[in-house]
């Protein structure tokens, strides 16, 4: 069984520093790779070895492979762990990874690549036995096709891209008329975005929730979930806040639909950490796309089960058994995620600057993931995110107090954030009772303009 004694870290930020917080605690050394943006980044700061791989560009950084591999060999680590974002999801990564003899920190690159590719993943999920949105079987390839499906399944209809996310490619298709026009549209935009025009077709959901459920396999034939997240308070396809467990699933949805995605893992012969994503309306689970990855909203499922995901993925990768049976996973009090961006609350217009004052909130039960101190310069070139704020409860009223206390000692001077975003949102009562939708955050700030 082979042992991680030095470990790079492809990736930059927060994730960058968690991982390398999992690997000091398991005595693992780390590399941090970074690009000449991110010389005083707080991983570079406190890694073992820091290796710099080129300009600010991430495609010239991040994202450049070859240099990646390069700073691995030349450090002499055993094993690289992508993060989320970036490299995460790039099964020829993966795949170049292990060809020169490294561990790669994630799935199988057969398994990426499969759930990769939106149409595939749908074939691949309904085989699994996941419920699916009625849609096509596979990729659309003439708008007569379309429009004979559509007839069928009932309008609106959604004309999403194959490849990639993020609402880029998508298009809603309200009656026969618009399908010419929106299905060449969808094309064009997923072609500009991911090079790739294909398109499918699937039943446009009216108000549903996002769900998702956490997921580990150790790649022979063992999974377990780690329950469900409600990541339903988004802004343009983009997730602002998350929750585990969700205000409106039941423990025996819960275990039923678990149960569920942990067999279609096993099935699968998964190995490492995943997320199944569902849209959930009148209780009616569809399968959206899995992420083959670390999440971003990884802490809230940590706050509630126990269980550190990034020594797990580390763990597996290194062949051990999972730490857990299904069993043993019992799921305990609420926990609460806010992504604090460096935007103006109201436009959302980047703001990147110098950190001037820094100040994390503390006390029981709250815990800060940012890479931010006073004296840092926050780049212009990547994701705005800068911090996640996550708190635990006993119960969802409890951490909804201590969100409010934690936000309301948080202090980031230098630049604009959405910390007040976040503090307005405490004060709706809907979003008090957990009465929202993958609308409503939009429709929120339209009303509070």
């Amino acid at each position: 069984m082979p042992e991680i004694k030095k470990l790079l870290i492809a990736n930059r930020g927060e994730i960058a520093l968690r991982i390398h917080r999992a690997c000091h605690e398991m005595g693992i050394k780390t590399v941090a790779v970074h690009s000449t943006a991110d010389a005083d980044a707080m991983h570079v700061r406190l890694a073992d070895q820091a290796i710099c791989i080129g300009p600010p560009s991430a495609t010239e950084s991040y994202l450049n492979i070859a240099n990646i591999i390069s700073a691995a060999e030349v450090s002499g680590a055993d094993a690289i762990h992508p993060g989320y974002g970036f490299l995460s999801e790039n099964a020829k990564f993966a795949e170049i990874v292990e060809a020169h003899g490294l561990i790669f920190v994630g799935p199988k690159p057969e398994h990426i690549r499969t759930m990769g590719d939106k149409v595939e993943a749908k074939r691949t999920a309904g085989a699994l036995g996941l419920p699916l949105v009625p849609g096509s079987d596979g990729a659309l390839t003439d708008s007569a096709e379309a429009k004979r499906l559509a007839r069928d399944i009932g309008y609106p209809v959604l004309i999403k891209a194959a490849s990639g996310g993020g609402g880029r490619g998508m298009k809603v298709v309200p009656s026969e008329d618009e399908m010419d026009t929106l299905m060449a549209q969808a094309g064009s935009e997923a072609k500009a975005a991911f090079g790739d025009a294909t398109v499918y077709m699937e039943k446009y959901l009216g108000n549903p929730r996002h769900i998702e459920f956490q997921v580990f396999g150790d790649g022979n034939g063992n999974a377990i979930h780690l329950g469900e997240r409600d990541c339903s308070l988004q802004r343009r396809h983009q997730k602002v806040l998350e929750e585990a467990p969700s205000p409106i699933i039941t423990p025996e949805e819960r275990e039923r639909m678990g149960g569920i995605v942990a067999k279609a893992m096993a099935d699968m012969g998964y190995r490492g950490a995943g997320t199944i994503e569902f849209l959930w309306e009148d209780g009616e689970f569809y399968f959206i796309e899995m992420n083959t990855r670390l999440q971003v909203e990884h802490p809230v499922t940590e706050a509630i089960t126990g269980l550190d995901l990034v020594r797990e993925q580390i763990r597996i990768a290194e062949g051990h058994p999972l730490t857990l049976r299904q069993e043993d996973v019992v799921f305990r009090g609420h926990a609460i995620e806010c992504r604090i961006n460096a935007e103006d609350p109201r436009t959302f217009a980047p703001s990147p600057g110098l950190v001037k004052q820094y100040h994390a909130p503390g006390g029981m039960h709250v815990r800060v993931d940012s890479g931010l101190y006073a004296g840092y310069k926050v780049p212009p070139y990547y994701d705005s995110m800068i911090a996640k704020l996550i708190v635990y409860g006993t119960t969802r009223q409890g951490a909804l107090r201590r969100l409010r206390r934690a936000l309301e000692e948080f202090v980031i001077e230098g630049m604009k954030t959405t910390i007040p975003l976040h503090q307005a949102l405490l004060d709706d009562p809907e979003f008090q009772q957990g009465d929202y939708t993958i609308k409503w955050l939009e429709e929120w700030l339209a009303r509070q303009e």
